[in-house]
């Protein structure tokens, strides 16, 4: 079950509110991904292992 506290934001949130960014949730095998501005729209889940080699691959294109 997904609660307020289970979404973390990312550490690259921008100024201001703090809220122009994406949140993530660690389910069992899967992330689930929401937008921070609008939380309680739908979110996007994904394999974790699909998240993980997403994040690498973003790491190695900066």
């Amino acid at each position: 079950m997904l609660t307020p506290d289970t979404w973390q934001k990312s550490s690259f949130s921008g100024g201001g509110q703090g809220d122009a960014c994406v949140e993530v949730a660690h389910l069992d095998a899967r992330i689930a991904i929401r937008d921070s501005k609008a939380p309680r729209r739908a979110t996007l889940t994904v394999p974790t292992a699909t998240f993980t080699s997403f994040i690498k691959a973003l790491k190695h294109k900066s």
